[in-house]
């Protein structure tokens, strides 16, 4: 079992205790849509260990890390027919090394960078179609 900690939110979603809408799981990595998206789609992607910030994750997890950016990002490209998916690192919000991947569109009210003030809310039984189409996509997608 990768070491947690007792108080963080990433450590809860991947202890179970707080249910997020799962789009990719393996042994080292949880990815779900984030609860507050800037857009439709936007992910975030997070070891299971424990880590501060990605740049205290040994190299070669690093690597991994953004080999799953990749497959995830490719399966958002299809699933909201855009090219444009922008990865940024996280761990100011929540102190716990991710990964947003946020699905981005022309007149989507964000400038170059997502504006953090630009939250969607998206009902619940459309987050679950999100998550359904997104996981269905990153099965079939090879980074």
């Amino acid at each position: 079992m990768p070491t947690l900690s007792p108080n963080c939110v990433f450590c809860d979603i991947i202890r179970g205790t707080n249910p997020h809408h799962i789009v990719y799981e393996d042994a080292e990595y949880l990815g779900f849509l984030d609860r507050y998206p800037l857009n439709p789609g936007h992910t975030q992607l997070i070891p299971k260990e424990h880590y501060r910030w990605v740049w205290d994750m040994e190299n070669a997890d690093v690597g991994f890390l953004f080999i799953k950016v990749k497959r995830i990002a490719k399966a958002l490209q299809k699933v909201f027919d855009t090219e444009w998916v922008i990865a940024d690192t996280g761990g100011i919000g929540v102190p716990h090394a991710h990964i947003h991947l946020v699905p981005r569109f022309e007149d989507d009210g964000h400038g170059e960078l997502p504006d953090p003030k630009i939250l969607r809310e998206i009902p619940d039984n459309e987050m679950e179609e999100i998550a359904r189409k997104v996981k269905l996509e990153i099965d079939r997608t090879v980074a």
